[in-house]
């Protein structure tokens, strides 16, 4: 019997320790609050600052480039303006195609499905 105890108790013990993990903490001071507005408005424009600094830097390389290959005679291809985006166009998402499908009826039968009204004759 002390084997089953001990198990048990082994089995309970972390669940015991882990209950002061689920308190709440208490909520932010009025100052709190405003020193972690300050700094996500000083985070967000430390990012849009690194932005226009990279935006800027890549359109220096891609100028240098096509001057290089305007005087070596190599094709380009015309500038694709990104609007703004960050490399990979991650801003807009492609728009989505309507779902086709046979049981929700948007899409017509498969023909390699046989016919269901002669199913069973």
């Amino acid at each position: 019997m002390p084997f089953v105890t001990s198990r048990l108790a082994a089995a309970f013990l972390p669940l015991l320790l882990a209950v002061p993990a689920f308190a709440k903490l208490p909520a932010l001071t009025p100052e709190q609050q405003q020193a972690a507005a300050a700094k996500k408005e000083q985070a967000a424009a430390q990012a849009e600052k690194e932005k226009k600094e990279l935006a800027a830097s890549m359109e220096k390389i891609a100028s240098r480039w096509r001057e290089r290959a305007a005087a070596n005679g190599w094709e380009t291809h015309p500038q694709v303006s990104t609007g703004g985006q960050a490399p990979g166009g991650a801003g807009n998402p492609p728009p989505a195609s309507p779902i086709r499908s046979e049981k929700a009826g948007t899409a017509p039968p498969s023909s390699d499905v046989k016919d269901p009204e002669k199913k069973g004759k």
